[in-house]
This record gives C-alpha cells, structure tokens and sequence, in this order.
C-alpha cells in the first residue's frame, strides 16, 4: 500500500518516497561519533534485558498501530497531548525552517509542530513501521496538511535525510525503542543543522514516594493488562512499554549521554511530576558533518 508523500516545501535533498534507502552511515554518518558512553546497567540483570531488535519492534508495533492512537490517549487521560504541545512552546518552530520528527508513529508530533508554526515550517516525519505511516498520512490528509508534511519510511539508526538540514529535530516516546541509544542520538544531531535544537520527549520515572511507587504499580501491573485487553498482540506490546522505560536512562543520566554526543546548552523540563521529561539541547557549530571528498 502506498503511503502517498507529497511534496513539502525548502527541505532540500529529502527523499520523497516511503522506502527510501538510507544514508549510508560510512559515506554521509556524523563524524563526530566516537566512543559510546557507557551507562550504569539497570537493576535488572542480562537476561531480563529488553528485545529492541528492529525485527521485534517493527512487528511489535505494526500489530498494534490501529489501536495505537487510542491506548496513548486513554492511559495516558489524554495528557500525552499536552506534553506534545508543551514540546512546540518550549522549542518552537521558525518559520520557513524545517523540522524533522523522528519515530514520528502516526504523526501525533508532526502534526503539532504544524499547528503551531500555523503551516508556515516544511517538516519530515520519519518511521520505519509502514502500517504506522498509513494511519499518519491519513491523519495528515484530515488536517489538510499533505503539501507541509511529508513522511518518509526509514531506520532511525540510519535517517534518510540530509544532515544539518533541520532547524528542529525532536522525538516522542520513541527513542527508547531504538536499538542502539546512542546512535539514535547520534542521528538526530547528524540531521540538526548548526545551531539547531534536538528535542527529546520521553517516559521517564516520578521521583517522589508516593506518585513513584503508585506510578510504578499502575505501569507494571494495570497498564499492561488494559493494553493488551485493547490492542491483543503476540509480542506483549505492553508488557514492554514498563520493561523499555524502566531500563531506559532518564533525568541525569539522558543529560550526560546527550552532553557526551556534543550537544550543549542542555535543559530538562519534567513533565506531570515526572512521569514523563522534555530534554533539549543545541548542536553547535563544531559537529557540523564534514562534507564527503
């Protein structure tokens, strides 16, 4: 089935199809990768570790995709909307400068960005879920937003976009799917143009008594059941949504990865005491991708 991409405008060198082969990461990759900072292991040990591989998420996610939209907006009680849109206020959208969001799902963020740059910035969701990106280009048509927003299908491991392009490069809840954190992370500063803001909106843990331990029953306990009673899956979708989460480094420890990759000027907005984090930070001048000889 054909995703229908349309054309958006000032985005230059961005593929116009759904299946666009990536960057290879040898030829057009950031060349300010070095080492992988190496994080604290979670509580829980090796064999308890979550499956990210791209074939498990991918299939994960496909077989819930239609009732994505739906378990986000009610275990959440709708408030995921209003992280998204503290998100826009706090790293707006320039007018006539690209925004790129990654892991884009059904477009909930792309669709934001949209609204409040009132259609006046070209933006690129990427994915690399096609039945995802179906319900995304559906969503795009309804806003009458098809000749802003563009989607393209593609491994957020190896983007397939241009580097130092994109004014805004942002992802929500998606980046603790990826396999490998750090390239990921990588990624999205490759794709930020120099001076550009990478913004990161993610699950993370309340830190308090009370709304942790009762966040943390809720999370382990209820939620992967009503996920499941909703949106029946082969791969416990959300049984891994607590699993990814609690193994994926939050507060202090995002900022320090974000920091070891270059970013600089890093902040952290906690998000309905805590239970989800904004982080943002500016790629400055000196990780600008040198150009292939």
């Amino acid at each position: 089935m054909s995703i229908g991409v349309v054309k958006a405008h000032n985005i230059p060198n961005t593929p116009r199809v759904v299946n666009a082969d990536p960057i290879p990461h040898g030829l057009d990759g950031p060349r300010f990768m070095s080492s992988p900072v190496q994080l604290d292991d979670p509580p829980e040990s090796p064999s308890q570790r979550v499956d990210k591989s791209r074939q498990r998420v991918r299939r994960m996610f496909s077989s819930i995709a239609r009732r994505y939209d739906l378990l986000n907006h009610l275990l959440s009680l709708n408030i995921d909307r209003s992280w998204r849109r503290f998100t826009t206020r706090a790293v707006p959208p320039v007018a006539g400068e690209a925004i790129l969001d990654c892991c884009t799902g059904t477009a909930d963020l792309a669709l934001e960005y949209d609204r409040a740059g009132q259609g006046r910035s070209p933006i690129v969701g990427a994915d690399f879920c096609r039945e995802m990106l179906v319900l995304g280009r559906d969503k795009i048509h309804a806003a009458q937003a098809d000749e802003r927003v563009v989607l393209v299908e593609g491994d957020a491991e190896r983007l397939p976009v241009p580097s130092d392009a994109f004014a805004v490069v942002c992802v929500a809840f998606g980046l603790r799917n990826v396999q490998d954190t750090v390239r990921g992370v990588d990624e999205l500063i490759r794709a930020a143009r120099p001076g550009g803001t990478v913004a990161i909106l993610e699950f993370s843990r309340p830190r308090g008594k009370i709304l942790g331990r009762l966040y943390l029953a809720f999370f382990r306990h209820i939620l992967p059941r009503i996920g499941q009673a909703v949106a029946p899956n082969a791969d416990s979708a959300y049984h891994y949504l607590p699993r990814s989460v609690l193994q994926f480094p939050d507060g202090q420890e995002m900022l320090d990865l974000l920091a070891s990759r270059g970013l600089t000027g890093l902040e952290q907005h906690p998000l309905t005491g805590g239970i989800a984090t904004l982080y943002v930070g500016r790629k400055p001048a000196a990780l600008a991708t040198a150009p292939v000889s």
